[in-house]
């Protein structure tokens, strides 16, 4: 019989699915699915993986079903869990992660709704049912809200219903369709949450706050890189003029004294700028590393 404790962790089918297993394996764990059963495999045996639907992460994790898990800010609210689960981290990492995802009010672009009073008596398609219905009576306006099983954009361009509450990243998909985005209603990011229960048991603390340090070093990871360099003493002070670093670049001389070694860890995305400089400033030997995690 197994004696090692378990936290029971919720891993969320569907978009997030493949970006969550590749997040777990840059945080250290390895997290095998089977297509055939919702029970994933990971080499952590104080861990059991659970397969489910974002949609219903939160109400488990509330009910104690799951100790943790992965799930949207929006399935949150909409299951009115906010109160019932303990909010450990923001996790962002969809394929846009500079930019939280939106519920917008979206209708076509011809349409006399101009303003979210323009809905009273009309009929709205989304997903996120129980939210928008909360977000419109608290505006004192009536509408019917159906819910939507998915390709949404749809029921609106073909005139099945006045509007839609439709979640997006870029509104890319939305212009597409000639459809236009009449009100934002709510952001949403990725968040690991727990049960508050669990948060009580000193060893299940332990695991959780683990799990959240480690996604967190790998999602700081990937905005950052190492560079490393050889600078003659000579230059050493413009090139540490120009290099930003966490704390202060690390500097150790060589053998050859009248050279200096020098590493730090920058923005990903100032690299292509400072390249350049630091070689202009003398410069030589520079090299590029991804890390794994930043803590």
């Amino acid at each position: 019989m197994n004696s090692t404790p378990q936290l029971k962790l919720g891993i969320p089918k569907g978009s997030l699915e493949k970006a969550t297993v590749e997040l777990f394996a840059q945080a250290g764990w390895a997290i095998s699915i089977n297509s055939r059963n919702y029970f994933p495999a990971i080499d952590d045996p104080s861990l059991v993986c659970k397969l489910m639907r974002p949609q219903e992460m939160a109400v488990y994790v509330a009910d104690g079903t799951l100790d943790v898990a992965l799930t949207g800010w929006d399935w949150i609210i909409e299951r009115d869990c906010q109160d019932k689960v303990t909010e450990v981290a923001t996790l962002e990492y969809s394929k846009n992660s500079n930019k939280p995802c939106r519920w917008v009010l979206v209708a076509p672009e011809d349409s006399p709704i101009k303003d979210i009073k323009d809905l009273q008596g009309k009929r709205i398609a989304t997903e996120l049912q129980s939210f928008t219905r909360r977000y419109l009576e608290d505006r004192g306006v009536q509408a019917e809200i159906i819910f939507s099983w998915g390709a949404t954009e749809a029921k609106v361009v073909e005139g099945l219903v006045d509007a839609i509450v439709e979640i997006t990243e870029t509104g890319s998909t939305l212009r597409a369709h000639r459809l236009r985005i009449v009100e934002e209603l709510l952001e949403t990011r990725t968040k690991l949450i727990a049960n508050p229960k669990a948060m009580e048991d000193p060893w299940k603390r332990g695991k959780i706050e683990q799990i959240a340090l480690l996604l967190s070093a790998a999602l700081d990871a990937r905005h950052k890189v190492m560079l490393k360099m050889n600078v003659p003493a000579h230059c050493l002070d413009a090139v540490m003029a120009i290099l930003p670093s966490l704390q202060s670049p690390t500097v150790n001389p060589l053998l050859d004294t009248a050279w200096r070694a020098v590493e730090t860890v920058v923005d990903r995305d100032r690299v292509r700028d400072l390249i350049p400089l630091l070689k202009k400033a003398g410069a030589i030997g520079i090299l590029e590393f991804d890390l794994k995690k930043v803590v």
